[in-house]
């Protein structure tokens, strides 16, 4: 399978020549393919809100290239401009951004700027409100008079609107209570199982890319570490430690529970639900 996006060898440095000048990603290779659902954790200042607005031409690389279906996103202005329709990118609070009059005007704000019909502006619209959890009857009110959680779903359909290939969250969930944290979470699975989108979800939750995500790749010190499945990831617990990084709790407690002696055969359990499985396993053979 050919991947969607690659990073070949990028790198970017801030203020380069000058006394501020700073290394933020340093020979980044990345591929990214269709339909996956991605996590990517870092601590503040590692690079990986950097790394993700390179992926849709927010950035330009210092050195090194972004392929877009193999082509080179910045080897002309059309092909920056068409990478911002296939790469869609809500960044994090982004109901801060919502500026038009009715809830409807802005989440068509993009399908507009892509020069679409009006009859498939509104299938949009309507389509990617129901996605994120939209009433109707909310399309035609201000999206200031909504509560928070609303907001964040306008900013979020409005990005859906355009159908992008894939579809990067920058800590879509972050000032939310946790239940509409799990209510945006839901919405953003949802979408990804209907549509088959490629999802890269940016978070600083262990627990959040634990239940959601099949891939995680972790950026640290402007270098990619470690990049596989959860469970890959989450077995290098003393490492990730060392980088101010945390696991889900769940994870630490099974860890523990082993150290303890307790006959936890599975190397690492990072979810409520395998949780269960080995409490019932364990249960059964008399050792809790």
């Amino acid at each position: 399978m050919e991947p969607i996006l690659e990073l070949r060898q990028l790198n970017c440095i801030y203020s380069q020549g000058t006394p501020f000048e700073h290394q933020a990603l340093t020979d980044i290779d990345l591929s990214i393919y269709p339909g996956e659902y991605i996590g990517i954790m870092g601590h503040t200042g590692s690079g990986k809100s950097t790394l993700i607005q390179h992926l849709n031409g927010l950035l330009k690389p210092t050195s090194g290239q972004v392929l877009l279906h193999g082509r080179d996103i910045w080897e002309s202005k059309a092909s920056v401009r068409e990478a911002k329709f296939h790469v869609g990118l809500v960044f994090q609070y982004p109901e801060y951004q919502l500026f038009e009059e009715t809830v409807y005007q802005d989440i068509a704000f993009g399908p507009k700027n892509m020069k679409l019909g009006q009859e498939e502006i509104d299938r949009r619209v309507r389509q990617s409100a129901g996605f994120v959890g939209l009433s109707e009857e909310l399309l035609q009110k201000s999206p200031f008079e909504l509560s928070g959680g609303q907001k964040r779903r306008v900013a979020i359909a409005g990005v859906i609107a355009m159908e992008p290939e894939v579809l990067i969250l920058d800590e879509p969930t972050a000032g939310l209570d946790p239940a509409g944290r799990d209510a945006i979470l839901e919405n953003i699975r949802a979408y990804h199982k209907a549509n088959h989108s490629t999802i890269i979800l940016v978070s600083h939750s262990m627990e959040e890319l634990a239940r959601s995500v099949e891939r995680i790749v972790v950026v640290n010190d402007g270098v990619i570490p470690y990049d596989g499945t959860p469970r890959e990831v989450f077995s290098h617990s003393k490492e990730l430690r060392q980088m101010g990084l945390g696991i889900p709790q769940v994870t630490q407690v099974f860890q523990r529970l082993k150290e303890l002696g307790l006959p936890i055969e599975d190397d690492c359990v990072y979810t409520m639900g395998e949780a269960r499985d080995v409490l019932l396993r364990l249960a059964g053979k008399g050792a809790v």
